[in-house]
């Protein structure tokens, strides 16, 4: 492929799989492995200290797990400012997902606008650094928890007291989504504690505990 577009191509230079140089240009690097690996990627982004010419290369497979990896590593070349190419091994065909260039992520303002709302909005620090998703306490589950404390304080009670005493406007929306099985409507308009938010209140009792302090 590399020949055809008029480069002269050497393998196994120095620290490199391939070479190629085509009149004065920079040179084009290509490391090759038999499947997408950490230590791939490693050995490419060394090898930008030569060229910024350098791209990684992997025999093509078939199916949708091999999409979602071409997918997920496609967007890790354009971060690393690698090349990505693909070798159907039975007829040498060779495709180029992406060639090198420099990486300017895209900021998406909504996606900060979210995150500082949820920063802002959560109470202290409660959550533990690489801790797992389930479980996590995000402000919405710290206003379930106000609620629950209202309920257990007076029991089944009106969304729009409920609301009032918590001081979370969207009271009765989250009581009647019910994400955590901690409400049940007892009436129209009336929530109380499900048997799954009485074993909150001592689950959570110490979160409770400072999100009123």
């Amino acid at each position: 492929m590399l020949e055809g577009q008029g480069y002269e191509v050497k393998g196994e230079v120095g620290v490199c799989d391939v070479v190629a140089t085509r009149n004065d240009e920079d040179p084009v690097i290509v490391e090759l492995k038999t499947g997408f690996s950490l230590t791939l990627f490693h050995q490419a982004t060394e090898r930008q200290s030569i060229t910024d010419l350098v791209y990684i290369a992997v025999p093509r497979g078939s199916g949708r797990g091999f999409a979602k990896s071409i997918r997920a590593n496609k967007s890790l070349c354009r971060r690393l400012g690698l090349g990505l190419i693909t070798v159907r091994l039975g007829d040498g065909s060779v495709e180029i997902h992406i060639d090198p260039a420099p990486y300017k992520p895209r900021k998406s303002k909504q996606r900060q606008q979210r995150l500082l709302k949820e920063f802002t909005k959560r109470v202290g620090d409660p959550n533990t650094g690489g801790s797992t998703r389930t479980g996590l306490m995000t402000a919405y589950r710290q206003d379930a928890l106000r609620c629950v404390k209202v309920l257990q304080e007076i029991g089944p009670t009106k969304a729009a007291e409920v609301a009032k005493r918590a001081d979370v406007k969207t009271a009765r929306r989250l009581m009647a989504d019910n994400h955590y099985g901690w409400f049940e409507r007892v009436k129209v308009g009336i929530y109380g504690l499900s048997p799954k938010g009485q074993a909150a209140v001592g689950e959570y009792s110490v979160e409770m505990k400072k999100l009123i302090e």
